[in-house]
């Protein structure tokens, strides 16, 4: 792999009321330890993840619990993106959300992809 390219998508569709959402933290998480630059773009139901509070409950064990992951991914570096059309849906603001989600078009995402990024959905 070009190492100048060393990016990974991580697209998540499903918010904390499905174990898939964890699982793509923990790949994203994976992803920085892996010496990726990641970004997690939230679609669906995946933008509840961001919500303020939204995860302070939510825990698929062995997992940590999904709030602490969030912030580990953040404090690692990784970026969170958040559809526009899926936050305005839910009635959600930027202030509805935690510190540091950029609501953004898809785009954002296009872009990593034309660089080289490789992605993953769930």
């Amino acid at each position: 792999m070009n190492t100048q390219n060393r990016e990974l998508v991580v697209l998540i569709t499903h918010g904390i009321d499905h174990e898939l959402s964890s699982v793509g933290m923990v790949i994203a998480l994976g992803g920085i330890t892996a010496g990726l630059k990641v970004a997690i773009f939230l679609t669906s139901s995946g933008v509840d993840l961001v919500r303020r509070g939204a995860t302070d409950t939510t825990q698929v064990k062995p997992l940590e619990p999904l709030a602490d992951m969030l912030r580990d991914f953040q404090a690692r570096g990784g970026a969170l993106w958040a559809c526009p059309p899926c936050v305005k849906s839910r009635g959600y603001t930027q202030e509805s959300l935690i510190d540091g989600v950029v609501i953004t078009g898809a785009g954002v995402m296009h872009e990593a992809i034309k660089r080289g990024a490789a992605t993953l959905s769930f």
